[in-house]
């Protein structure tokens, strides 16, 4: 199986499959997931190389992403099929056993979700802090993200509306079958660079993080804008009543992320502003005073009992 697609002007041919293994009547091995290990593999390395600067101890934190993977895979499932209203007929189904596309239908939000979830439980577990797993763990994601979108191109899934445009966007087999002809847009790409920029706007805001768990904090406020902007543009969206689920999660969750981060600072900005009060040059000099005439006064008290 092979689509046709044009992206911005360029022909290109995609084929889902990328090669099958000699197993039983032949496993195919697909793109997507192959795209979604490099987002992982470069996830992890980014964590190896970075791990002293959030206080972490390696062999503990990937215990807590071994635990923490395969949950948070299961829960991005479960998120699409409740909110798509997928129709399960038995737990061979959830699992995409018997059918030709597999272990399909995945909400990122899902995962995101049941990765911090289950990353907490196993924080408590292992005695790490929590905070600068989670802050560690927020770039890794968008790695994750921003290299699997491409797995959505591959498949060609997560487009949006048509652009009006004759060159901006992509049509493809599946597209025109589904919409119509006319370019769509990219949804995938839109996404794609947003996370990758988030990366290397936050990786840089990480160096000066003012508490542990800000960096986290800003990987939920980036990324809940953006998603909820890309999701006006999308087709696919799963839905609750009316309303595009990720839309308002995005909107909730970049509003409260935004928000504590305030807060905390402010707050910390007090304490430090506390601290310089009872600290400052005044303050210590007539603390250095108050400490010469106590001494002064010992020593007056012991030339008397040396004296008598």
């Amino acid at each position: 199986m092979s689509y046709d697609v044009t992206i911005f002007g360029i022909d290109i041919t995609l084929k889902p499959v990328a090669f099958t293994l000699p197993i039983g009547d032949g496993w195919d091995v697909y793109w997507y997931g192959i795209i979604i290990a490099i987002g992982f593999l470069g996830a992890l390395i980014y964590a190896y190389t970075n791990y002293k600067r959030f206080n972490l101890n390696i062999d503990r934190a990937l215990d807590v992403v071994l635990v923490t993977t395969p949950v948070a895979i299961l829960c991005a499932r479960a998120y699409y099929v409740i909110f798509d209203g997928e129709k399960l007929e038995s737990i061979g189904d959830f699992f995409g056993f018997g059918n030709s596309s597999g272990f399909a239908g995945l909400g990122i939000y899902g995962g995101v979700i049941g990765a911090f979830v289950t990353g907490f439980l196993m924080c408590k577990i292992r005695k790490v802090k929590i905070g600068d797993m989670f802050d560690i763990a927020a770039l890794g994601f968008l790695i994750g993200q921003g290299v699997g979108r491409w797995g959505n191109f591959i498949n060609q899934e997560a487009y949006g509306a048509f652009t009006g445009s004759d060159w901006w966007g992509m049509q493809s087999d599946i597209t025109v079958m589904e919409m119509g002809h006319g370019m769509v847009h990219p949804c995938f790409l839109y996404e794609s660079i947003w996370c990758l920029t988030g990366f290397v706007v936050i990786h840089f805001l990480s160096k000066k993080r003012k508490f542990s768990g800000e960096v986290f904090l800003m990987y939920l406020a980036w990324y809940g804008f953006g998603r909820a902007i890309i999701e006006t543009l999308r087709t696919d969206s799963l839905m609750i009543g009316p309303f595009k689920v990720s839309l308002l999660l995005g909107i909730l969750l970049c509003i409260v992320s935004v928000t504590l981060i305030v807060i905390i600072r402010k707050k910390l900005k007090e304490k430090e502003a506390v601290y310089e009060s009872v600290f400052s040059d005044e303050a210590e000099e007539a603390f250095e005073e108050d400490i010469a005439i106590e001494e002064s006064e010992i020593e007056e008290v012991e030339d008397n009992v040396q004296a008598d």
